[in-house]
């Protein structure tokens, strides 16, 4: 006999609307900013009530950072990669994946568009990077066998800091005017560089 291991349908409808509302703030903000977006705006390109969405996040703030398909990206990447494999490598390979948009280009100007120029969530910014720290210095205690130590912590800070460089107004202002293969090697030539300066830091192998 087997068993329906799916959640209700009920669970599942709640996933989609939270989802439907995230990917509608992601879009309206990387297309206008997030400033110049209304919550009603949002609710709207997901096709439910502000009240609606209310129920889901409090803020518009709260949007902005709901969307954690990156850092579950990296810890996927980082727990699976095959041996000998650096960590760095990893991160760079997950980042060049996740900033390409649908037509190939490199997706930093909707970043900084939807993101980066809006003064109210720098605070958000900094609190996410934090959590990504975290959470990779956790990941790298785990394969480890044992209780975090400061070598991991900093190991995760410079991580962090590939995927920092990644959406960077200098990374971003690096691609001005080229076309998208041009953009798209300069983004993978960038990210190896910083890729290879953490792994000589932090070979792969050791603890």
């Amino acid at each position: 006999m087997t068993t329906d291991t799916k959640p209700p349908l009920r669970e599942r409808k709640k996933a989609m609307t939270r989802q439907s509302l995230i990917d509608a703030a992601e879009r309206l903000f990387e297309e206008r900013g997030f400033d110049a977006v209304t919550v009603a705006e949002i609710a709207d390109a997901a096709n439910v009530s502000v009240k609606t969405l209310f129920v889901y996040f409090r803020s518009k703030e709260d949007l902005a950072f709901a969307d954690e398909r990156l850092i579950e990206a990296l810890l996927e990447g980082l727990a699976n990669r095959p041996a000998g494999t650096a960590a760095a490598d990893v991160v760079a390979g997950v980042l060049i994946a996740a900033l390409g948009d649908s037509d190939g280009t490199p997706g930093l100007e909707g970043f900084h568009r939807g993101y980066g120029r809006s003064v109210a969530l720098q605070s958000g910014l900094l609190r996410m990077w934090a959590d990504f720290e975290d959470r990779i210095t956790e990941e790298l205690a785990r394969e480890a066998g044992a209780e975090a130590t400061p070598r991991q912590r900093m190991h995760a800070i410079q991580l962090v800091g590939i995927v920092r460089l990644a959406t960077s107004p200098e990374a971003r202002a690096a691609i001005v005017g080229l076309a998208s293969e041009e953009a798209i090697a300069c983004v993978e030539s960038m990210l190896a560089e910083a890729a290879a300066v953490v792994a000589r830091s932090f070979p792969a192998g050791l603890p």
